[in-house]
């Protein structure tokens, strides 16, 4: 039985790294990925997946809108599909979840979700939430503060450097973001710098 997976950590935790490795393993084997993107994430440039360390591939993109479960069905029908893989799944709504919970159940092909679990004031990203809500298979991509200890927090750098306490949920950018502990995230936030 095919099962949805969602990978979670906070920002620079190599989850694009490890979505691109998984495809790779795949394709090796000789098998087909179908790949996606959120549409708002152009980082790499539009309809591209890039890690931090150089590594890419071209993807498709979904927008809030877009029915899931209809484009991979669709997408099944011209050849063999062994693996959908998804970056950005923060982005996805909750309605997009079931529809990749759906791909798992109904056209038995495993998906593989890469995403941030919280936003910069500890809150759950939509996506995030249902992912962790139904997912069968979680796992956490785990990277670590300045201290050492490990990092499940992020806070957003604003102008001058002051930690942004408020703010729209998604601003996208590498520079703006520093993965923390939870400890460290609360000394930050607190102290404003």
């Amino acid at each position: 039985m095919a099962k949805l997976y969602f990978n979670y950590s906070t920002m620079n935790a190599g989850k694009t790294t490890a979505l691109l490795q998984a495809s790779h393993n795949y394709v090796e084997r000789g098998m087909t990925t179908f790949l996606l993107t959120a549409a708002l994430d152009e980082r790499a440039g539009a309809g591209m997946i890039g890690s931090r360390i150089g590594l890419k591939a071209p993807a498709e993109t979904f927008a809030p809108e877009d029915d899931l479960f209809r484009r991979i069905e669709a997408r099944k029908r011209h050849g063999p599909l062994h693996c959908v893989l998804v970056d950005e799944a923060q982005f996805l709504e909750e309605e997009q979840v079931w529809q990749l919970a759906r791909v798992a159940d109904d056209l038995s092909i495993p998906v593989m979700c890469y995403g941030l679990r919280t936003d910069f004031r500890g809150a759950l990203f939509p996506g995030s939430a249902t992912l962790l809500a139904i997912a069968d298979n979680l796992r956490e991509v785990r990277t670590i503060c300045w201290c050492g200890s490990k990092a499940t927090m992020v806070v957003r750098i604003g102008a001058g450097g002051a930690v942004e306490e408020e703010g729209d949920q998604i601003a996208i950018g590498d520079d703006i973001y520093v993965s923390l502990c939870r400890r460290h995230w609360r000394e930050r936030r607190l102290a404003g710098a």
